[in-house]
């Protein structure tokens, strides 16, 4: 059984930087399509990045150009480095795999950040 945990939150200052970890427990080899998201408190589910397991990588909008998704040489962790962060940034953010589906049926726990003006 594959289980996600995701590292890497905190609170940090407007402008700030922060890196998310997301470890796959229980699966070694090649890599899984991996994605990014991210709830606010009151808001809908947000889709931040995601990356194939061939390296195909989407951003959403509100986070190109300052996030940066990317695979460890182990394939079995994807790191997310946020730069530039913003109080709206603010948010649970969660990775989520697509393990027996096409779709992202497999979810971490969560790691909350939170971004001070």
């Amino acid at each position: 059984q594959v289980q996600l945990i995701e590292s890497g939150g905190g609170l940090v200052q407007a402008g700030g930087s922060l890196r998310l970890s997301c470890a796959a427990s229980g699966r070694t080899g090649s890599g899984l399509d991996t994605a990014w998201f991210r709830q606010a408190p009151g808001k809908a589910r947000e889709f931040v990045s995601s990356i194939s397991w061939s390296n195909i990588i989407y951003y959403g909008d509100s986070v190109k150009g300052r996030f940066t998704i990317s695979r460890d040489n182990t394939r079995s962790r994807v790191d997310l480095q946020m730069n530039s962060l913003k109080p709206e940034d603010t948010a649970v953010y969660y990775c989520a795999v697509k393990l027996r589906s096409n779709d992202w049926d497999t979810w971490g726990q969560g790691t909350q950040v939170t971004v001070s003006p």
